[in-house]
C-alpha cells in the first residue's frame, strides 16, 4: 500500500497522468476509498491470482487503457499495445522501444515455428 499511497501523491503532483499498482484483493476496499475521497478516476481488473490491477488517473487516458486492455491480463498484450500502454504509463521510451523489440522478436520467432 506504500507504493500506491505514493503513486497518489506522484499522480496529484502531476509527475503522469496515468497510474498502475498491483495490489492483493484484500486491500480493495481501502483503495477505492482513498481514490474516490481524493475524486481520481480508477480502474480495477482482477487477476487469476486473487490480486488486483488498479489503474488510475486522467479519465481521457484510463478510457485509452481500457480499449487496449479491457479484461485482458497485461502479460497478453500484443507488442503494440504493451508498447502504448507503457507509454501511457510514462514509463521510459527508450526502455518501451527495447520492449517492443524483444516481444515482438518473440512474437516473430513463434510464429516461425508454427509454420
Amino acid at each position: 500500500m506504500r507504493v500506491f499511497y505514493h503513486l497518489i501523491y506522484e499522480y496529484k503532483k502531476g509527475v503522469r497522468d496515468l497510474m498502475l499498482c498491483t495490489l492483493t484483493a484484500d486491500n480493495e476496499e481501502k483503495v477505492r476509498w482513498k481514490l474516490e475521497k481524493n475524486a481520481i478516476g480508477y480502474q480495477i481488473q482482477r487477476l487469476k491470482n486473487g490480486n488486483i490491477n488498479v489503474f488510475f488517473g486522467k479519465d481521457e487516458c484510463l478510457a485509452v487503457a481500457n480499449r487496449i486492455c479491457g479484461d485482458k491480463p497485461l502479460n497478453l498484450l500484443t507488442p503494440e499495445e504493451d508498447f502504448i500502454l507503457g507509454i501511457l504509463l510514462g514509463y521510459s521510451i527508450i526502455e518501451q522501444c527495447n520492449r517492443y523489440c524483444k516481444k515482438q522478436k518473440e512474437k516473430d520467432k513463434h510464429l516461425l515455428c508454427l509454420a
